[in-house]
Parts: C-alpha cells; structure tokens; sequence
C-alpha cells in the first residue's frame, strides 16, 4: 500500500514538483502551505495551482503567515515575488480548505495510521502541530525534513534557507522526539535538473511534465543567476519525498543535529555532530548522505509521465 504522507510546504518551484511527485508515489492526505519562498497568500495559491494541474482533489490547507518569534523573509531571487516565476499560471478553480493547516494536520495524524509529514518549507506549521499536542511527535511514522546542511548554506554563508527562515520551529522539530529524517543541501546538491534532464521530462508531454518543465526552466536560470555557473537547479523539495516513499535511493547516517538560533553570523546554521568516540553526542536525526542519482530521476519520470 501507498505511505499516507502530510506535505507542508511553501511553493516554490520545487515545492511544486514535490506535490506532482508524492500524489504518484504516496496516499497523499492532505498539503498544508506555510509563509516560505513567497507569502502566505501566494505560497496557498501557487498549491492550489500544482492541484488543479495535477487534478488532485487533496485538500489544501492556510497555514503560518510567519515564522514563530522572527518576521517573514523570502526567497524571490530563486522564487520570483510570486513564489512561482515562470509558467503561465491557470485561473484558479479551486479554494483552500476553511480548516487551518495545524488543526488538519493534527486531524490526519489521528485518523490515518502511519502518517509521514514531509516538511520542505519552514517548519512553523509542524512546530505548533508539535507544541499544541506533543503526543505528535510518537504518533507520527517519522516527519522528513527538507532543511539545513553540514557544508555552506544557500541563504547565508552558513545557513539553508527553510532553517534560516524558522530556526525556532526547526530547534522544536528536532527536540520533539520524533522519528526526524532530513534532507540537507549536502543531499539535495546531488540531485540536479540540468538542460538535458529538462527536456527529457518536457517530452513526456504530460500536462504535470510540461508544467514542470517550464518551472525548470526558470528555476535553473534562477540558480545561474544566484549562484553562477551552468543554468541548473538542485531539486530539493523531492528529495523528501522520495525519502519517504522510495528509501531504498539513499544512505544514511544516525547524527545528533542543533540549531543555531543566536548567532550573529550563523542563525539558522545546523550543527551536525559528525564525531566518533565517547563525547558524541545521541542522534535525534537520520542524516541523508547520498542519493541514488539516476535512479531518482527515472522514479521522478514515471511519476511526471503518469496521469491520475
């Protein structure tokens, strides 16, 4: 049977693929949306627009409109100020569901056994799901995280951009107890949508592989742009999807993982305890290390070639 998951988002480009991935390859319950790589009013629409492309019924559900102590912050030199440049973008049919996104997901966890949450924005909405009813953190199957990273950041020097934006809510995930699987930029950096692979998955020409397409486009000029080199973008977001539902693509590392909230120069920086020896510390985290690169491409392609 399909793993039930609980996607948390903030669309984004990425983001985006995520949903066109795990409505193929999961029962996907239910999309809560977050303030993230655009505002809460864009991030809700851009979700409710990867549905309607998809034709997904999933209900999508308003979340935070910021993080939980912090103002909000954006990421529009990738994203656009839409949280989603590029594609022309359908006139909307469909609404966000009136239930808001924590009492939903709090709602799923109780009625579906095995529940994943995959959280690929700033984790705001799962913190206060955490918070509100701590028994969470058991009653969950495991929370995959897209965030952080042992090596440089992609916001600052030190920090991935979905920790940076909420390091608060990411200190509280990581301490809750829970089964916590995190994709970093370590990982994600090795799962890359270049040229090539982007018009491999435009001659799908399925209405989810055009659309997509189209988002990598921008997404890879936005890469080049940002951070210079060929026009290529890190998929990120799926990276945690699969984790879920095709574990087999990845190795692993049980880590113990910290939070930097205080400082000046690393807010937002994840502290990985990659010692051996007696003074290491209990891990609280599996640590995606590698991914099975083609492997997850051709999964991605039999997901975007696919219709419901």
């Amino acid at each position: 049977m399909p793993v039930p998951i609980w996607l948390d988002c903030d669309p984004g480009h990425d983001d985006v693929i995520a949903i066109f991935l795990a409505a193929q390859r999961s029962d996907l319950i239910g999309i809560s949306v977050v303030s993230g790589n655009a505002p809460l009013a864009f991030t809700e629409r851009n979700g409710l627009t990867a549905c309607q492309v998809a034709g997904l019924a999933t209900p999508v559900h308003r979340g935070a409109a910021k993080p939980l102590v912090r103002p909000a912050q954006h990421a529009e030199y990738i994203h656009g100020e839409s949280g989603l440049d590029g594609p022309a973008i359908p006139t909307l049919t469909r609404k966000a569901s009136e239930v808001p996104a924590v009492r939903a997901l709090l709602d799923a966890a109780e009625k579906h056994a095995g529940l994943w949450v995959v959280a690929v924005g700033p984790l705001t909405n799962v913190a206060l799901a955490l918070l509100l009813e701590p028994g969470l953190a058991q009653r969950l199957a495991g929370i995959s995280v897209m965030g952080g990273t042992w090596g440089p950041g992609n916001v600052t020097a030190a920090a991935e951009f979905n920790v940076w934006a909420d390091p608060e809510a990411a200190q509280v995930v990581l301490e809750a107890g829970a089964n916590v699987v995190l994709a970093g930029l370590d990982l994600t950096h090795q799962f890359v949508m270049d040229r090539g692979r982007i018009a491999q998955i435009r001659a799908l020409g399925t209405q989810t592989a055009l659309f997509s397409a189209d988002l990598l486009d921008y997404f890879a000029a936005a890469y080049a742009r940002s951070y210079g080199g060929p026009a290529q973008g890190p998929l990120h977001d799926p990276c945690s999807v699969l984790a879920v539902t095709d574990p087999h693509l990845f190795a692993s590392e049980p880590r113990h993982v910290a939070v930097e909230c205080a400082g000046e120069f690393t807010r937002g920086m994840t502290v990985v305890d990659r010692r051996t020896g007696p003074r290491v510390l209990p891990p609280n985290a599996t640590v995606l290390t590698n991914i099975d690169d083609e492997a997850a491409f051709q999964v991605l392609m039999d997901a975007l070639g696919a219709s419901l």
